[in-house]
């Protein structure tokens, strides 16, 4: 029985020799998981939020009111089949920067004649609905980019509009 007892003694230091091996691997896998996972969301959530603080960062932007300057009333003739219709207009442009601004008083006289020869070749039909002005209004502030080179136009505000 001896024999015995000394043939089972190795086996057994063997088997906890192995399961110390097996769980100190175990942990350190568990270890090196969760430090990846750590790092991976960490990575993640700068990445979540450096959209969103972009996201409001122009949505601040767009609701600060920029620099405003008045086109004064201008009077065109439109389009028409049958009659002799006019469009008797005013605008305002509110543009990004002060220098943007600056130039608008510089280029007035440009930004006048894109405006009159675009709004010269609409019909009475385009301008009478809705639909049409704010299609009239995205074409002049492409229009007017277009002149301009120190800002752009954010938005244009129709102070007076009559088409007749």
């Amino acid at each position: 029985m001896a024999k015995k007892d000394a043939a089972e003694q190795p086996e057994e230091g063997g088997s906890k020799n192995k399961l110390i091996i097996i769980i100190a691997a175990v942990v350190v896998l568990l270890i090196g998981a969760g430090v990846g996972a750590f790092l991976f969301m960490g990575g993640e959530e700068e990445e979540k939020i450096s959209p969103e603080e972009e996201q409001a960062a122009l949505e601040m932007q767009a609701k600060q009111v920029g620099p405003m300057v008045n086109i004064d009333t201008f009077i065109v003739n439109i389009i028409d089949d049958e009659d002799s219709r006019f469009l008797k207009a005013a605008i305002t442009l509110e543009l990004n920067t002060p220098e943007g601004a600056m130039e608008v008083t510089e280029r007035m006289a440009q930004i006048k004649d894109a405006t009159l020869l675009l709004v010269g070749n609409k019909t009475f039909g385009e301008l009478q609905d809705l639909q049409g002005k704010i299609q009239l209004r995205a074409e002049l502030i492409n229009r007017i980019n277009s002149v301009l080179v120190k800002g752009k136009v954010k938005r244009i505000y129709f102070t007076d509009f009559v088409v007749q």
